[in-house]
């Protein structure tokens, strides 16, 4: 070997600098990719749900805590949330006619037990498709098992999470739970009063808890809330009702709440306007 041949280029190759940027895990979990992990994040579960012809969707949340064969109210609560999972799937135009068509009102939980459990498998009781939105969490959460397979997400970010579980939303079904499904809820309703989403129904389960646990007139006596916003929520007590809720307060199966012609038959909806 000649002695100009230099030592090699072994360093050079070896250095992280020398990476394939897109192969480069050090470099894409780093402080300055954040806003690139954070499209990526938007554009993975774009590119499924576009692939399966979702075009809208009825959002269910509720307690993880929700338990099939728990207290009596646990029960009532599992099953009206699997009956409604089934009925909204038969009804809404989660299930397909032809090939190629849009699929609308399919049921989308955030993926985990209890209640969003119930409504996925209510779904998966007559075969049709639904979404669960998991988030990574330090006391980790699995995904249910009755959500579809390629339609099953998890995210890092729970705003990007919060942002797909809106983006398609037709309606809004929340049953009986604590501080996550009251943040998901109050995330909806005050998009809905700021008129920064469109107008869908809200609809909660079991009047008597959410009238238990949160004081609805008393925001309006205090000044916190207008009388007016009170009409962006309803009730309803069996899965049938929460389907007739929906129906009467201007959902459509078959449609995305707010069509464009403008549009393709697949594009979704900003939930800022």
């Amino acid at each position: 070997m000649s002695e100009d041949a230099g030592p090699g280029n072994a360093a050079q190759m070896a250095s992280p600098s020398y990476r394939l940027a897109a192969l480069d895990q050090d470099f894409l979990l780093g402080d300055s990719m954040r806003g690139v992990r954070f499209l990526m994040e938007y554009a993975k579960a774009e590119e499924a749900l576009r692939a399966w012809g979702v075009r809208s969707t009825i959002v269910v949340f509720g307690s993880a805590r929700t338990e099939e064969n728990g207290d009596p109210l646990h029960r009532r609560w599992y099953g009206a949330a699997r009956d409604f999972g089934r009925i909204a799937s038969e009804r809404g135009g989660a299930l397909r006619a032809t090939p190629g068509e849009p699929r609308d009102n399919v049921i989308a939980t955030g993926g985990g037990p209890g209640v969003m459990g119930a409504a996925n498998r209510g779904a998966y009781d007559i075969g049709a498709p639904s979404i669960g939105f998991n988030i990574t969490l330090p006391h980790e959460q699995e995904p249910n098992p009755w959500s579809t397979p390629e339609l099953t997400f998890r995210f890092h970010y729970f705003a990007m999470r919060k942002m797909h579980l809106a983006m398609r939303a037709n309606a809004l079904v929340v049953f009986p739970g604590g501080f996550g499904t009251f943040d998901e809820l109050f995330e909806i309703l005050t998009l809905r009063q700021t008129q920064k989403a469109p107008d869908i129904p809200v609809v909660l389960f079991d009047e008597t808890y959410w009238r238990s646990v949160i004081g609805f007139d008393h925001l309006v006596q205090h000044g916190m809330i207008a009388a007016r916003d009170l009409d962006l929520i309803s009730f309803a007590e069996d899965a049938e009702g929460l389907w007739a809720e929906l129906l009467r307060r201007g959902l459509r199966p078959g449609h995305p709440s707010v069509p464009d012609p403008r549009q393709p038959a697949l594009q979704s909806r900003s939930v800022t306007g």
